[in-house]
């Protein structure tokens, strides 16, 4: 469960500001100490590295927060929230924080992404995009939609997991743009396949509608579970396409279904990456610091008209592109 709209709004937000103030004022103690403690701790400066990406990612957080509190009293405290002058600045302020975070981790992680083969549509506006995407590793959505607002200047629309809401900047800045924090049996009556539909209705010539059809994180119990899951139901043919899997989840192709309906004028991207593959649980995190990792992202685009038309067909089409995204990581995956 996640808290009210109004306990996050006026406790949980103003504590995180609060706390990056206090973390601020502090910071050469828990610097010093750090320091201190990495006498007793493996690693180049892992220890350091850690407590400086927890203060950065905190002030981060809190700077949002007050940005979208000044934007909140610009636009007549909320009066004017949803014109398309405030959601583009939304869009602005997403761009720039973005490029604040990912200048920070190339700094203290030695992180470099790099982007190969990329089909000259994925950076051309000009008609919407359905970005399809697949889900492993810290992070990765983050990583997504900054090269979607800065790379290819594109406005996403992102189906997102209910439990984000957590964190209070992307909790204000994502509900006040058009995308969906989906749980289950959220709205009575109403299915995430139909959330999904609206959503996707009404894209225009820069927007970008993403969903990770594996519904979580790649992890090896995960992808036993997908296929034993496909069973259960009765579809064998898929769960035997989904054992040939080896780096990805059988993908979900009720949201994709629906978003192709909604918009059957706009093209289709589908994003392989790797170089957080490795990084499955908190001790993973841990074992990798400083990572000098190398991210590697691929986009595919496929237009509109080279879309199946039938569901079964589509269903197909899906699991071809996932096997092919399956391929491509066994080739840049780090060794």
């Amino acid at each position: 469960m996640i808290p009210p709209v109004w306990l996050r709004r006026l406790v949980i937000a103003p504590l995180v500001v609060l706390l990056a103030l206090v973390v601020v004022t502090t910071l050469p103690v828990w610097l010093l100490a750090a320091l201190f403690a990495t006498a007793f701790v493996p690693g180049r400066l892992r220890l350091p590295r850690l407590v400086w990406l927890v203060v950065v990612y905190l002030v981060w957080d809190a700077a949002a927060i007050v940005s979208l509190f000044v934007l909140w009293v610009a636009s007549g405290f909320g009066w004017k929230i949803r014109t398309a002058g405030f959601q583009r600045a939304h869009y602005v302020l997403v761009g720039a924080f973005l490029r604040a975070l990912f200048w920070q981790a190339r700094w203290a992680l030695h992180l470099d992404i790099d982007v190969v083969g990329t089909d000259p549509d994925t950076a051309l506006p000009g008609r919407p995009e359905i970005v399809v995407s697949r889900h492993a590793g810290p992070g990765d959505s983050f990583i997504l939609i900054h090269a979607l607002v800065n790379w290819f200047q594109r406005e996403p629309r992102i189906v997102l997991k209910w439990t984000l809401q957590w964190d209070p900047a992307v909790d204000v800045m994502l509900n006040r743009l058009p995308n969906r924090f989906i749980a289950p049996g959220h709205t009575p009556g109403q299915t995430i396949e139909d959330e999904i539909y609206g959503l996707v209705t009404g894209l225009d010539h820069n927007d970008a509608f993403v969903i990770f059809p594996e519904g979580g994180n790649f992890t090896p119990s995960r992808r036993v579970r997908a296929i034993e899951r496909l069973r259960s139901r009765g579809l064998a043919d898929m769960a035997v396409r989904a054992e040939q899997l080896q780096h990805v989840l059988a993908p979900k192709p009720g949201g994709l279904l629906q978003a192709l309906d909604a918009a059957p004028d706009a093209g289709v991207i589908f994003v392989a990456h790797t170089g957080l593959d490795r990084m499955l649980t908190a001790a993973d995190l841990w074992r990798e610091l400083p990572m000098d990792k190398r991210i590697i992202m691929r986009f595919w685009s496929v237009d509109p008209e080279d879309v199946p038309a039938g569901e079964d067909e589509r269903i197909a089409w899906l699991y071809d592109w996932w096997a092919r995204i399956d391929a491509w990581i066994e080739e840049n995956r780090p060794r």
